[in-house]
């Protein structure tokens, strides 16, 4: 994991601690997620499968039939930045999950 992901994991904790204010930033209303598919040269169906959404939901945000809201536009912004720390980090939750179910 990279420095700049565990320090936003740590703020993260932080905050919902309440020991921490959140810092805003700048989430845009539109996200071109088909560029950011493109650019990690998925299909729909492997992006879908590896961030953790439905591939109706990313037909549908690439023909503008509906829109990411809130918190996923910024999920998708982390992908943008860093894919591969949040594919890492995904697949360390999904480890850890499995070890927690046997």
């Amino acid at each position: 994991m990279s420095k700049a992901l565990r320090e936003a994991a740590l703020e993260v904790f932080a905050i919902a601690r309440g020991e921490k204010e959140p810092t805003r930033i700048p989430i845009p209303a539109d996200i071109d997620v088909k560029s950011i598919r493109e650019k990690l040269e998925f299909s729909q169906e492997d992006f879908a499968n590896q961030f953790g959404f439905t591939v109706n939901q990313i037909r549908d945000w690439e023909q503008a039939r509906s829109r990411p809201i809130g918190g996923v536009r910024a999920y998708l912004m982390l992908i943008d930045r860093s894919p591969l720390d949040v594919m890492r980090l995904l697949a360390n939750m999904r480890k850890s999950s499995r070890r927690r179910a046997a």
